[in-house]
């Protein structure tokens, strides 16, 4: 892993593919034919089995390498399986595989957290820890959520990188994900309070979304585009729609017009950085989050209460705990720009 960027404190400034079928509880080391590539340990007794949104994205696919890392540094055995497209009912049947197996430990980035919920539970009845993780789901029994950054963090620093190049006015327009992804849709919420007080001359025109589909963010990007010819900015709310909305820019030939800022992984953002399509992306150390993610798992999985502050690795060396929340914060967002962008190799 390369060194991580600069936090930008207080924001001034994915999984690998995975073939079908889930391994036994015991399985450890991947790449075999027939076995998730996710898995990885030592062989230890404690299993964490980690679901995301989809597999097969940047995103996750850096998660899922944290996830490796920490399971062979903590002699556990990391399982790794998503849908190939961000569809609830897809993934529930991959978290009802997991409960089946027997898992000692289940973690879910939630597509749609209300339906997730009943799952989490009965896999807490069968005594299977559970927890979330990059997208939480509060309304259930997850025993802590693992997140990446906290909402005002990231919303704040999508509207000040995006402002700072539409010189604090003008229209903008949102490109999400799904609908019901309450981490997305806490960053809007943030968004539009945090743009209508610190930025009264700039408006948010629309939100639309885009699935995890590049190229539909890109059609929808360039159709907001020509339904207001006045619009100045575009943010990309996920990994999937940050260079979908920068290629819409650069396909309409707006670079140094049309703005653009976005939740975009370091090298799928490079050629948008680079030429100027995209100002910033915000973002967070994802191969850290998976590793946190397994170290929380692990933690669960013996029984151990979470400090206010946690040493989990040199690298994540006082993560903090809020305990009102059962939330485990990885820490500050991070800005990355032209300047920074090779910093990171995913």
């Amino acid at each position: 892993m390369r060194k991580s960027i600069l936090a930008i404190g207080a924001l001034t400034a994915a999984a690998a593919l995975v073939l079908a079928g889930c391994t036994s509880r015991d399985a450890a080391g991947g790449g075999s034919t027939g076995a998730p590539s996710g898995d990885a340990g030592g062989g230890g007794g404690i299993t964490v089995a980690f679901v995301p949104k989809l597999q097969g994205i940047p995103y996750f696919e850096a998660m899922n390498t944290g996830g490796q890392a920490a399971a062979k540094a903590l002699g556990i055995t990391w399982l790794y399986q998503g849908p190939t497209t961000a569809d609830a009912a897809a993934q529930a049947d991959i978290v009802r595989s997991y409960i089946q197996q027997g898992v000692d430990v289940l973690v879910v980035a939630p597509n749609d957290p209300d339906s997730m919920a009943p799952l989490l539970k009965e896999a807490a009845d069968k005594g299977i820890k559970v927890a979330t993780s990059d997208t939480d789901a509060p309304d259930s029994v997850r025993e802590v959520f693992v997140n990446q950054a906290t909402a005002q963090g990231i919303g704040e620093g999508l509207t000040d990188a995006l402002m700072e190049p539409m010189g604090g006015k003008g229209k903008y327009a949102i490109v999400s994900c799904g609908e019901t992804a309450a981490n997305l849709n806490s960053w809007i919420d943030v968004q539009k309070k945090y743009t209508a007080e610190k930025y009264p001359q700039a408006e948010i025109v629309d939100v639309v979304y885009a699935g995890e589909d590049q190229a539909a963010a890109t059609s929808m990007a360039t159709d907001l585009m020509n339904a207001h010819p006045d619009l100045t900015g575009l943010v990309g709310e996920c990994t999937s729609s940050a260079p979908g909305v920068a290629q819409a820019v650069r396909d309409a030939g707006k670079i140094g017009t049309v703005f653009t800022v976005g939740l975009g992984t370091p090298q799928s953002m490079k050629p948008y950085l680079d030429d100027g399509s995209s100002s910033a992306a915000i973002l967070w150390n994802v191969e850290n989050l998976g590793f946190l993610t397994a170290w929380a798992g692990q933690q669960l999985a013996e029984g151990k209460p979470f400090s206010a502050t946690n040493k989990v690795s040199d690298d994540l060396p006082a993560v903090e705990f809020d305990s009102a929340s059962k939330t485990l914060l990885l820490g500050p967002a991070l800005r990355i720009t032209s300047k920074n962008v090779d910093e990171f190799d995913y």
